[in-house]
């Protein structure tokens, strides 16, 4: 799989950019607010239909215009055409020519890993942070998974809504309860599931990049205990205090820990990015296993962040994605990009929003 043409119109700071790309490793190079950044986000959209920076579509928009276009083809087993048109008042995505009624219809035709500063908040962060880190990789492996987690999204909004009125309607509640129950318990179980066949491969990637100086252990904690009826039954009496469903798979979280330590807290920042870098890694080696194919890697400045032997460390990922004709943007400046790379780059060169093939 790879991304074969990128079309932006008022996106960022790009008024206009139409470009092709072959498989194989693109370096984005440019000063600091130049728009390297800005072609990273724009293919994450493309694959997960948010930015990995955390913001909601009216930042995204040009200054001064109405709404922002993003384009491209990507080419795996066939050709596919994807368009996505926002402003605050339209919104348009469209697959081959055809509106896209269900995002679970769509998700996986394009698919990428970034790996960007903002990815420590996976360490540092609160537990939704992990929770999407988890969601994200379901929606992209399985195409059921989407819907059942926005019905359980609606479940819960709901029963929260009751929870707030001046008088329960206990009728009503109940009926949310037992959506909540039906949607949460699967999502429980597939979080369940996905947790110990990912832990071996993110441990591997952290011992990779960090050698063996720590024991690492990846541990999903379900905020059910046991039976999920009964312990949102259970919590009732606080829920009316709270105007909240206290219980449930929207309280989940992913323990990780060094030598039986939260990372976290004790972790040394060294630590907290090596432990963040394998995360995406560990997402990356998932990805290439089950679809047979590497997804395209979105690196954002991160090997001018790291040492040396991290720097080592994640090569053989970047080596694999050679192997198998997959695509990775680097973005650089002129100082931190990987000369190690430099036989088989394809060089750009990003200045106020234009991009330009640079001459050999």
């Amino acid at each position: 799989m790879h991304l074969a043409r990128l079309r932006l119109r008022d996106f960022r700071n790009y008024a206009r950019l139409d470009v092709d790309f072959a498989p194989g490793f693109h370096l984005l190079l440019g000063g600091n607010a130049q728009g390297k950044t800005n072609i990273l986000e724009a293919i994450y959209l493309m694959a997960t239909l948010r930015s990995f920076r955390g913001v909601g579509g009216a930042p995204m928009v040009r200054h001064g215009q109405k709404g922002y276009f993003v384009g491209g083809t990507v080419v795996g087993q066939g050709e596919r055409e994807i368009k996505m048109y926002w402003s605050p008042r339209e919104r348009k995505l469209s697959l081959d020519g055809q509106p896209v009624k269900r995002w679970s219809d769509y998700l996986g035709v394009l698919r990428a890993v970034v790996f960007c500063t903002e990815d420590l908040q996976l360490i540092k962060g609160t537990g939704r942070v992990r929770r999407r880190f988890l969601d994200l990789l379901l929606s992209q492996t399985h195409r059921a998974y989407l819907p059942l987690l926005q019905r359980y999204a609606q479940a819960l909004r709901s029963r929260n809504a009751l929870l707030r009125q001046p008088i329960l309607d206990p009728a009503a509640l109940d009926s949310f309860s037992q959506e909540l129950v039906k949607h949460g318990g699967e999502i429980i179980r597939q979080r369940r599931e996905l947790a110990p066949r990912l832990a071996p491969l993110v441990d591997r990637a952290y011992r990779r990049i960090a050698g063996d100086a720590e024991e690492l252990r990846m541990e999903y904690l379900p905020a059910v205990k046991q039976d999920f009826a009964v312990e949102l039954a259970q919590s009732g009496p606080r829920e009316r205090g709270y105007g909240a469903t206290l219980v449930g798979p929207h309280r989940d979280d992913v323990q990780l820990l060094l030598n039986d330590r939260a990372a976290a807290q004790f972790g040394s920042e060294g630590q907290k990015r090596t432990l963040a870098l394998a995360l995406k890694m560990a997402q990356a080696e998932y990805l290439t296993t089950l679809h047979g194919a590497p997804p395209i890697l979105l690196l954002d400045d991160v090997m001018g962040e790291l040492d040396l032997r991290r720097r080592s460390a994640f090569l053989p990922l970047l080596e694999a994605a050679r192997q198998a004709q997959g695509q990775v943007f680097l973005t650089a400046n002129e100082e931190s990009w990987p000369r190690e790379l430099a036989r088989d780059l394809r060089r750009w060169e990003i200045k106020q929003g234009t991009l330009t093939a640079a001459v050999a």
